[in-house]
C-alpha cells in the first residue's frame, strides 16, 4: 500500500512538474502589441513588424493585436501598463530611442527606466531631416543658412515637445550653426505619420523624423531627406544616395533604435518565454527580410543585455539635456 501511494505520489509530482514546464513554455492567450501613438508611425512599423515575425516563424500560433495608444510619445501607455496592467504577460509595448529620452528627462511621470521589464531591441533607424521634393532647401547648409538669417521664417515639424528625440536632432543642427535651439520655430506632433501629413499638407516645411517613417514618402516621391544621421551612407540601394549630415559637415550621428517591454510584474517564466521567441527570432534570416522591407537595419539585444544598454542610454541623455537646459 505504501509502495503504491509512493508511486501515485510520485507520479502526480511528476505531472506537476511536467504542468509547470508547459506553463513556463506556453504562449500567451490573448497577445497584444501597444504602439503607443497614432497608427502609421515608428511606433506601428515595430509592432506590425513583431506581428508578422511572431507568426512566421510559427513563435505564435495567431497574430498578436495591435492596438493604439496615443500621447506623450509613449508616456500614456508606459504608465498605463506599469499601474494598471503591470502583470499582462500577453502585452507587448513598443519602445524607441525617444522614449528613453523622455525618460531621462523625467516626461514619464513618477516611473522611470527601472519600473518595466526591457525585453528586446529588434532594430534600428536613423535620424533624418525631411523636406517636400518642391522645397527650395537642397542639402542641410541650405537649410542651416536660412535658420542663421531668420529662424522663425522656417516652421519645423517632429515627434514631441522640446527635448523629444526629433527635437534633439533640430537641436543639435542649431547648436552646429552656432543658433539658441530656442530660437527654433517648432510644431509638435504625435509620431513620423503626422509630421508626413503636416509636411506634405504644407503645414511644416521641414520634418525631424527618421528614415524608416519617411521611406515610402521618398519612394513615392513625395518627399526628399536633406540628411540622414548615421555614421555613413546606409547601404541600401534606395538609399545609398541620401548623404548623411557627417559628410556635408556636420558631426551629427542619432541612431533611433526600436524594440519592447513587459509589464514590471510579469513572472519569470512568462518573461522567458518572451525572450526565447525574440532570440530565435532575431537570429532567423526570415526575420531579417522583414526588418529589411520596413526600413530597419540590424541591432538585436534581450534581456539583461538590453537592460544594461537602455540604463546607459538614460544616463548618457540626461547629460544631454542638462546641456541643452532640459533637466537641472
Amino acid at each position: 500500500m505504501d509502495l503504491s501511494l509512493r508511486k501515485l505520489a510520485l507520479a502526480a509530482g511528476c505531472m506537476l512538474f511536467a504542468g509547470q514546464l508547459l506553463a513556463a513554455s506556453a504562449e500567451p492567450k490573448r497577445p497584444e502589441c501597444i504602439a503607443p501613438a497614432s497608427p502609421g508611425g515608428g511606433f506601428d512599423l515595430t509592432c506590425k513588424l513583431a506581428q508578422s515575425a511572431l507568426v512566421n516563424e510559427k513563435l505564435l500560433s495567431k497574430p498578436m493585436r495591435v492596438t493604439y495608444m496615443p500621447g506623450g510619445v509613449g508616456a500614456v501607455a508606459y504608465n498605463a501598463v506599469v499601474a494598471q496592467r503591470p502583470a499582462d504577460a500577453g502585452t507587448l509595448v513598443a519602445w524607441s530611442s525617444g522614449s528613453l529620452l523622455n525618460l531621462a528627462q523625467g516626461k514619464f511621470g513618477r516611473f522611470d527606466e527601472s519600473a518595466v521589464r526591457w525585453l528586446a531591441a529588434v532594430g534600428t533607424s536613423y535620424g533624418a531631416i525631411a523636406v517636400k521634393s518642391d522645397s527650395p532647401y537642397k542639402n542641410l547648409d541650405d537649410l542651416v543658412q536660412a535658420l542663421k538669417k531668420d529662424p522663425s521664417k522656417v516652421v519645423i515639424g517632429s515627434g514631441g515637445t522640446v527635448g523629444s528625440q526629433d527635437w534633439m536632432q533640430t537641436a543639435l543642427i542649431a547648436k552646429a550653426a552656432g543658433i539658441n535651439p530656442r530660437d527654433l520655430r517648432y510644431v509638435a506632433l504625435e509620431g513620423g505619420g503626422e509630421i508626413a501629413t503636416a509636411l506634405l499638407g504644407g503645414h511644416i516645411q521641414v520634418g525631424s523624423t527618421d528614415i524608416s517613417d519617411s521611406m515610402p514618402h521618398i519612394l513615392a516621391g513625395d518627399m526628399r531627406l536633406l540628411a540622414v544621421f548615421s555614421e555613413q551612407r546606409l547601404d541600401e540601394p534606395e538609399m545609398k544616395d541620401i548623404p548623411t549630415a557627417k559628410e556635408q559637415g556636420y558631426d551629427i550621428v542619432w541612431p533611433v533604435v526600436r524594440g519592447f517591454y513587459l509589464g514590471p510584474k510579469v513572472s519569470d517564466a512568462e518573461y522567458a518565454w518572451w525572450k526565447e521567441a525574440f532570440d530565435k527570432l532575431l537570429a532567423s534570416a526570415e526575420f531579417a527580410k522583414l526588418r529589411d522591407q520596413r526600413e530597419l537595419f540590424p541591432f538585436a539585444m534581450t534581456g539583461p543585455e538590453l537592460d544594461t544598454y537602455v540604463k546607459k542610454q538614460v544616463a548618457d541623455y540626461k547629460t544631454l539635456a542638462k546641456e541643452f537646459g532640459l533637466i537641472q
